[in-house]
């Protein structure tokens, strides 16, 4: 498995989930309306796309490494998108979410 191809691809998931989801809140809770809102949805879709393109052919560890990449991504989108600034804790948390995904996704297993 090539882990800087995982990694892109995990990459590439959040910005397509975490930005489906801002798109979706933009258009609900912001009142952007109906476009703002399908255009989530589309982003949302795609990100289940890229989900499968990864290596390993586990649906479990794949969807539950990501979760990982999700909690720090959606921090970090915060900052970008809206302003938002986390403290140490939610600093701390994304690193411990981010150390639990690499050991789900890349520590390695007998026989592979």
């Amino acid at each position: 498995m090539s882990i800087l191809r995982s990694v892109v691809l995990f990459v590439v998931a959040a910005l397509f989930e975490i930005g489906g989801a801002w798109l979706v809140w933009q258009g609900v809770r912001e009142s952007r309306g109906w476009v703002w809102v399908g255009a989530g949805v589309v982003a949302l879709g795609l990100y289940g796309f890229v989900a499968t393109l990864q290596p390993d052919a586990e649906f479990g560890r794949i969807l539950a490494a990501y979760g990982g990449v999700f909690v720090a991504g959606s921090l970090v989108w915060g900052m970008a998108a809206d302003g938002y600034r986390p403290d140490r804790w939610d600093v701390l948390g994304a690193l411990i979410c981010l150390a639990g995904m690499a050991v789900i996704m890349y520590v390695p297993r007998g026989g592979r």
